[in-house]
């Protein structure tokens, strides 16, 4: 997910390709995304996640090696919005919702434990495609990374299941769950579903655009690959804090802790030059926006139960892919126009804000009236 915007003054220099176009792409497969949780959700909460992780998976990695052969414009948009789309089309829906399946207790903790695996793939790839792209040119760098994209998630998807049914836990689900149709009425899930609209433009926006930023601010290719880590490592500290702060002060405590750093972080960007503190604030945004992955899958469960996790988280992603489709395609824009990303940045932070003013109106898990 993190390596395409690295990519992003390869393609530039290649074909002479847009940040619209190339952000455009990045949106696509997002949205796509989106729809497809609906269903992949609901397979998984049928069928167990193995088949569907390891189809999806496989969708994947072609989709990187059929981006080694594009020419034209419309090649990259369609890889984008069937291979590439099919292959996120499970990310964390079906992986965190089946973490949420084995641990009754300690969710958060071990959502965020789950979630550090992504962390720790910000934080390698994006310096490993910038080595791969050096030594091998764009094209080969795609097809190794293609390559081993699918191999790593076929292999990864063989070793996930749904936890084996047992009396207590059958008893547990019945007691604490209510079903997808009546959790879509509740108040509270329609605050969630907004909440998440209004942050995942910024988890989407700012990992795509960031190091294209640094390289304007003056880095290197390879220095700019680095503000993609910064992120990552921080967002390792993100994941595990938030989680463990979400099993002892619930979810909208939790969804506060990650806000407010990005929103800052956010407010930053638009007036940091100097490459030290663009790393800071990086690793400042880092630390939430690992967090916010760590919380949703967790929140669904306390507040709904089990019994139709995944429809449910489906759901939820559906309305954060939606506006996060758009970010990305809206800051390449405004960036073709004025040359900055100055109203784009200062629009997501607009955003945040509203999302932290909802969070606040969140209620307990134990409230009666969700």
């Amino acid at each position: 997910m993190f390596t395409f915007g690295v990519l992003f003054k390869e393609f530039e220099t290649q074909f002479g390709w847009s940040r619209t176009l190339l952000s455009s792409c990045t949106a696509l497969s997002f949205f796509v995304m989106g729809i497809l949780a609906f269903f992949t959700g609901r397979l998984s909460d049928t069928y167990g996640p193995r088949p569907v992780l390891a189809f999806t998976g496989v969708a994947y990695g072609i989709g990187y090696m059929l981006m080694s052969q594009v020419t034209q414009p419309w090649q990259i948009v369609l890889i984008f919005a069937t291979f590439i789309g099919l292959g996120m089309g499970t990310h964390d829906v079906v992986t965190l919702s089946t973490v949420a399946r084995w641990f009754q207790k300690g969710r958060g903790v071990v959502t965020g434990l789950a979630k550090v695996g992504t962390a720790l793939g910000q934080m390698a790839m994006p310096p490993i495609a910038a080595f791969l792209v050096i030594k091998y040119g764009l094209q080969g760098a795609l097809v190794i990374l293609g390559i081993a994209a699918g191999l790593v998630l076929v292999f990864a998807a063989l070793l996930m299941s749904h936890p084996p049914k047992s009396e207590t836990s059958e008893m547990l689900e019945k007691k604490s769950t209510v079903s997808a149709g009546e959790a879509r009425k509740t108040l509270t899930f329609k605050k969630l579903c907004t909440v998440q609209f209004l942050f995942f433009p910024t988890l989407m926006t700012i990992p795509t655009h960031i190091a294209v930023h640094g390289t304007d601010l003056g880095m290197s290719f390879a220095q700019s690959a680095y503000l993609l880590t910064a992120i990552g490592g921080a967002s390792i500290a993100g994941r595990l804090a938030v989680g463990v702060f979400l099993d002892l002060m619930g979810s909208r405590n939790a969804y506060i802790l990650c806000f407010i750093p990005i929103l800052i972080s956010l407010i930053a960007l638009l007036i940091v030059t100097n490459h030290t503190i663009l790393f800071v604030m990086m690793a400042f945004y880092g630390f939430g926006h690992g967090g916010l992955f760590a919380v949703v899958s967790p929140s669904v469960a306390g507040y709904f139960g089990m019994k139709e996790h995944g429809a449910l988280f489906g759901t939820i992603l559906f309305y954060g892919t939606t506006s996060g489709a758009i970010g990305p395609i809206v800051t390449g824009f405004v960036f073709d126009r004025y040359e900055s990303y100055n109203i784009a940045f200062g629009g997501l932070a607009a955003f945040m804000a509203m999302g932290l003013l909802l969070v606040f109106t969140l209620p307990k898990w134990d409230d009666e009236n969700i």
